[in-house]
């Protein structure tokens, strides 16, 4: 019991990260569906950075850089080019799957994983931190109420003369610091950057955002829902009864399932990829 519920911890930290990250983002008004892609990015440079400077302190400042300019640069050919978010999303996620693994060849010389990486720093403790302090930001601050009405009534905020563009902006920043917190934490917990290590954890911190109705304490506890899932389906797999296929699609099936029954008490910001 003890082993499934550290195993649900570890996975439950880039799931709420990712998914924290995707909530903040769409309540000002900007669908990410690049979480994924983002996520992987930053772990490269994570696993890079440390490889090189031999500190993952380091490593953790690039990633969470590499995941503010990569969601700026995100949002930018929304707002600027008005390309869609949706489709971008999925060319993000594209391209940095094909990125990274031709990145891990060409520094690394292979297209599995990158050398051992020492875990030098305790990235954990800096997880809850960061759910905390997004926690505060979002209900206690005016920038907050100011991000929160950017998805809702953008309008409103016109009228006052503050800047829409500004707000996600800041929004997109945070949310990109998170997604680089989560792609660092990967790293430190298994001491390398493998090749696809994400494993679909981006696009179920989508569903997650939507499953918890864009709240934050709902996302939070549908990420500890998914966590647990896959957490189940790491013990199972040891068991070796099932075969190991059908058991990992447990935590997709959970998914699905848990946005069949979905009930809309609440709804997406009005504002939402406008």
């Amino acid at each position: 019991m003890k082993a499934l519920l550290y195993s649900s911890l570890r996975i439950l930290a880039p799931y709420a990260l990712a998914a924290t990250a995707g909530m903040i983002s769409e309540r000002s008004g900007v669908i990410n569906f690049a979480l994924e892609g983002i996520m992987l990015c930053c772990a490269l440079a994570a696993a890079s950075v440390a490889l090189t400077t031999g500190s993952l302190w380091i490593g953790v400042g690039a990633a969470l850089l590499c995941g503010v300019v990569v969601s700026l640069g995100y949002y930018a050919l929304t707002a600027y080019r008005r390309v869609d978010q949706v489709l971008l999303g999925i060319a993000v996620n594209l391209a940095a799957l094909g990125g990274t693994r031709f990145l891990l060849k060409l520094g690394f010389d292979s297209s599995s994983n990158s050398p051992r990486v020492e875990a030098d720093a305790l990235v954990a403790p800096l997880v809850p931190l960061a759910l905390v302090l997004a926690w505060v930001l979002l209900t206690k601050t005016r920038l907050g109420v100011r991000l929160i009405a950017a998805g809702d009534a953008p309008d409103a905020l016109r009228a006052q003369n503050i800047s829409v563009r500004k707000t996600r902006v800041l929004a997109l920043s945070v949310s990109g610091a998170l997604l680089g917190l989560a792609g660092a934490f990967m790293v430190a917990q298994q001491h390398q950057f493998t090749d696809e290590m994400t494993a679909g954890r981006g696009y179920i911190a989508v569903a997650a955002v939507v499953l918890g109705g864009w709240r934050f304490w709902p996302v939070l506890l549908a990420c500890v829902l998914f966590s647990v899932a896959e957490a189940v389906e790491l013990a199972f797999q040891s068991f070796a009864i099932i075969p190991a296929q059908i058991v990992q699609m447990l935590p997709y099936v959970v998914c699905l399932v848990a946005l069949l029954f979905r009930r809309s008490t609440f709804r997406a910001p009005h504002a939402l990829g406008q």
